[in-house]
């Protein structure tokens, strides 16, 4: 069986790829997707679609609809949902992510720095695992999938 993982969070590193990239190497069976990561496109494919906006709000509102298209459907394909919250940016909509998946009843892994911890306390409350680095998700999704722990010794 393939696994489903949704990527959501900061988009300004390279944590997607260290993850992917580590499962490949791992032979695990799993499929990741994510949101749109080109950030203007993210932002302004409303407009770019459907014509200009002179407030930005309503600007801002055509492009979060069509982006909650492609994350509704993928976070309720997933069977496993990581979000990622970095460090220069609040990451409101890996937030509404994290919460989404909760409601949702889906296996959550977060992942942020010790400095977070206090402000993500209840999102690291609904995770099933916290971690730090992209590595400890390609350990996590390794145990899970295939039962096997990454350097392990007693």
């Amino acid at each position: 069986m393939d696994w489903s993982v949704y990527l959501s969070g900061e988009i300004h590193t390279d944590w997607r790829d260290v993850i992917i990239e580590g499962a490949k190497h791992a032979d695990l069976p799993v499929q990741f997707t994510g949101p749109v990561t080109d950030h203007s496109a993210s932002d302004d494919c409303g407009v770019a679609i459907l014509g200009p906006e002179e407030n930005k709000f309503w600007h801002d509102r055509k492009g979060a609809q069509f982006n909650a298209i492609r994350t509704k459907n993928a976070i309720g394909r997933a069977d496993v949902v990581v979000v990622r919250f970095g460090e220069k940016y609040k990451q409101w909509n890996a937030a509404f992510d994290a919460g989404y998946a909760a409601a949702l009843g889906k296996p959550l892994i977060v992942m942020h720095d010790a400095e977070h911890q206090h402000a993500l306390k209840e999102v690291d409350a609904a995770a099933l695992a916290v971690c730090e680095t992209p590595e400890q998700i390609v350990d996590i999704l390794r145990y899970v999938i295939d039962g096997k722990l990454s350097g392990y010794t007693e």
